[in-house]
């Protein structure tokens, strides 16, 4: 698997990405989660400026999952991870928290924060599997708890949420 920064050319497929990730969702009841609209392209073109936007490609090196990612109190923050379902199962995910680690570390940062729901299959029970921990509530640092509440807002909180971290 070939992980690389995000190419200008590209936010339309990271937008592609997201919808056809988001559409396993809706098997799982969670309608809302699969409509939901991919970032914006200039909220993608401003993480891959900024350095923090990753494609995990295939072999003719078009992208097929990306994250990205930013510093939240001395962490570094996976805003968003998706991969096609037709690569799903095949490590792009493991992949590019790799990156991300990897990343993290040479920023002097002490490892990755994500949100996740904690009943679907390849979220919390997947993120636990790659060794990230919940983290308590009463342990959430400011910027977190900055997320969770932006979350609440978008009603992501209709389902049970939690933050994770890996060192």
């Amino acid at each position: 698997m070939r992980i690389r920064p995000v190419l200008p050319g590209e936010l339309g497929v990271l937008q592609e990405i997201e919808r056809a990730a988001g559409e396993v969702f809706r098997d799982i009841g969670m309608a809302e989660i699969a409509d939901d609209e991919p970032f914006p392209v200039d909220v993608l073109e401003a993480y891959r400026r900024a350095g923090r936007a990753w494609a995990g490609c295939d072999e003719a090196d078009r992208p097929v999952g990306y994250l990205v990612a930013e510093p939240v109190d001395g962490w570094l923050h996976v805003e968003q991870v998706s991969v096609h379902p037709d690569a799903a199962r095949r490590g792009v995910g493991r992949a590019l928290l790799a990156c991300a680690g990897e990343r993290a570390r040479e920023e002097g940062l002490s490892g990755l924060t994500l949100t996740t729901f904690t009943h679907v299959p390849w979220n919390a029970p997947y993120y636990e599997r790659l060794g990230f921990r919940v983290v308590p509530v009463d342990r959430l640092t400011p910027g977190l708890r900055a997320i969770r509440a932006r979350e609440a807002e978008l009603g992501l909180d209709r389902w049970p949420r939690v933050c994770m971290r890996r060192r």
